[in-house]
């Protein structure tokens, strides 16, 4: 990735305490795996951004080699990579999803 896509990246998960490359839109998700996600951080009440990979190519694949993580969608906790769908169920249905958003909000 080049160094543009890598500071667009940047600023962008630095725009939002939680940042969530998707695709689509948190209003109108283009897959279930990002619905997914939408659905776990409004059942917390969380407030988040969203990036619609499906608009630009180069964050699309950047985001990816940026994470070390190949699948769609990614949430960022300032600044910080969580994880995918599938951790974020998995923590959504632990209890660790609340308590590590909380802490980190907090801060």
């Amino acid at each position: 990735m080049d160094a543009k896509t890598r500071q667009r990246i940047e600023s962008l998960i630095n725009s939002s305490q939680i940042m969530v490359f998707m695709k689509g839109t948190k209003l109108m998700p283009q897959c279930g795996f990002s619905n997914n996600v939408v659905q776990i951080l409004n059942a917390l009440g969380m407030t988040f951004d969203t990036f619609d990979v499906l608009s630009d190519m180069e964050i699309r694949e950047g985001i990816k080699d940026y994470s070390n993580w190949p699948t769609i969608p990614q949430v960022y906790v300032k600044g910080e990579f969580i994880g995918g769908s599938d951790i974020l169920i998995e923590m959504y249905n632990s209890g660790e999803l609340r308590e590590k958003l909380e802490i980190a909000l907090a801060s």
